[in-house]
């Protein structure tokens, strides 16, 4: 397991790292706007498949993805009117908009689903990372599914237990602040669904795109 220190290298040179080691198709732990993230390539069976493996998820339950800005999401997912009013005002930033997936994606993260999450975090080493990259790669909370997600490398090495050997890299960025996740908002088709609120409450939500609450918010 190597890890690369943010601190002592910059953004650029542990992204340059990390894009190789996901083109390898391992995984990473990684900083992002919110809490630290397991990475791999989201269209890679593969890769996802180890990130599951790691967290103790059951396979079916979404993993969403990272990708530079707006025009790399519209390559991989419908991005409507909506999703481009709330990546207007919210990205980068601590929002994740869950769109229809682009015809003939059907491998890694989409494999069996119609839609794909995507996030553009508020973080200089997630977004370099994707643009070196120059494909979405996953986020999904450093954590063993169900348990809260640690601020530091070293508790979230020590939750994982064994299975944090499937690792490849760490970036170390040091503790996080302690953070609620992104907020998921559904825009596929024409219906709107705030899926998880976190970090933007859902009221901020409803307010940009001028509609009520509605009930099926979570």
């Amino acid at each position: 397991m190597e890890i690369v220190r943010l601190s002592e290298v910059g953004a650029e040179i542990a992204a340059l790292r990390a894009a190789e080691v996901l083109r390898a198709g391992g995984v990473i732990l990684y900083p992002t706007d919110t809490l630290y993230g397991l990475g791999a390539d989201a269209l890679s069976d593969e890769a996802v498949e180890k990130v599951q493996q790691i967290k103790g998820r059951e396979e079916g339950k979404p993993i969403h993805c990272i990708v530079a800005d707006t025009k790399m999401a519209g390559e991989y997912g419908e991005f409507n009117g909506t999703a481009h009013r709330l990546a207007k005002e919210f990205l980068p930033g601590p929002l994740t908009i869950v769109v229809e997936k682009k015809a003939g994606l059907d491998s890694g993260i989409a494999r069996g689903i119609g839609t794909i999450g995507i996030r553009i975090p508020k973080n200089e080493f997630c977004l370099t990372l994707a643009r070196a990259f120059g494909k979405p790669y996953t986020t999904t909370s450093a954590n063993a599914s169900g348990r809260k997600t640690p601020t530091t490398v070293e508790g979230i090495l020590e939750q994982l237990g064994e299975s944090a050997e499937n690792i490849s890299l760490i970036i170390e960025a040091g503790e996080l602040p302690d953070s609620q996740p992104s907020t998921v908002v559904g825009v596929s088709g024409s219906d709107v669904v705030v899926l998880r609120e976190g970090a933007i409450p859902a009221a901020d939500i409803w307010t940009v795109l001028g509609l009520e609450p509605r009930e099926e918010t979570v």
